[in-house]
């Protein structure tokens, strides 16, 4: 995913806020090209620094339009944001969907434009006739509108998130145990019970399917893993030092 190839457009925002807010939200996912459709004049700079915090470096290089036609011009896909379906609306992408369709055409140099409607009104019928797909971010049926700056927040952490699995090391999950590593804690935690006398070699079975069914569902990392075993190596080394110390008394 190549986001200085994504673009993302606000038509006829309301909200000087709110714009301001969006800056933001784009900063905290590495996308910087903001367009808006609409007059620069209309909008408080001032609110918008404010709001945007140390991304108000992205209003200043906004670029503002006529039109979502005029200001997608130079984009491979022009999408749009709607949380109503319809007739006219076709198919509606989910964030995770768009995004994976999206990070074919930044790699290969083409320019990914998301838009986003008026926080009053959305993006009407004849403004989605504008762009060739639309993208919904599924929410309550009892209250379903979102705030804009949230909406951009939400489509731009989707992008940033698809661009982190292709940057090895800059991933910020993990990848759980396989079983074959979590028998070798179950293994090294069930040694160490046994030198210390917690059971005799008949219980040692029940012992590892109970470890092993716990650390099976627990999900646990390679860090959590090491940390276990150092406990339990510990406990079976401070049992032997207590007991070596004991007999020479």
């Amino acid at each position: 995913m190549n986001l200085s190839n994504i673009v993302i457009v606000l038509d006829h925002p309301d909200e000087s806020r709110n714009i301001g807010a969006a800056c933001r939200a784009m900063a905290n996912n590495d996308i910087s090209d903001l367009r808006i459709v609409g007059n620069k004049a209309d909008y408080d700079i001032e609110h918008i620094h404010v709001l945007a915090i140390h991304a108000g470096a992205i209003f200043d290089n906004a670029r503002f339009f006529n039109s979502i036609t005029e200001a997608t011009s130079d984009c491979s896909i022009c999408a749009g944001t709607t949380r109503r379906r319809g007739k006219k609306r076709g198919k509606l992408l989910l964030p995770e969907e768009f995004a994976e369709m999206a990070d074919t055409t930044t790699n290969n140099s083409g320019k990914v434009a998301v838009i986003f409607g008026n926080e009053r009104t959305g993006l009407t019928d004849e403004q989605l006739d504008e762009c060739n797909l639309g993208v919904t971010i599924p929410s309550s049926d009892g209250f379903g509108s979102l705030n804009l700056s949230h909406a951009v927040q939400i489509m731009s952490y989707h992008l940033f998130r698809y661009s982190l699995k292709q940057k090895k090391g800059e991933y910020r999950g993990y990848t759980p145990l396989t079983l074959e590593r979590v028998d070798q804690t179950v293994k090294t935690i069930t040694d160490d019970m046994q030198k210390i006398g917690f059971f005799k070699m008949p219980g040692r079975e029940d012992m590892e399917n109970f470890w092993r069914s716990v650390l099976s569902r627990a999900s646990l990392s390679e860090g959590e893993a090491q940390y276990l075993e150092k406990t339990f190596n510990k406990m079976a080394g401070l049992a032997s030092k207590n007991a070596s110390n004991s007999s020479q008394q």
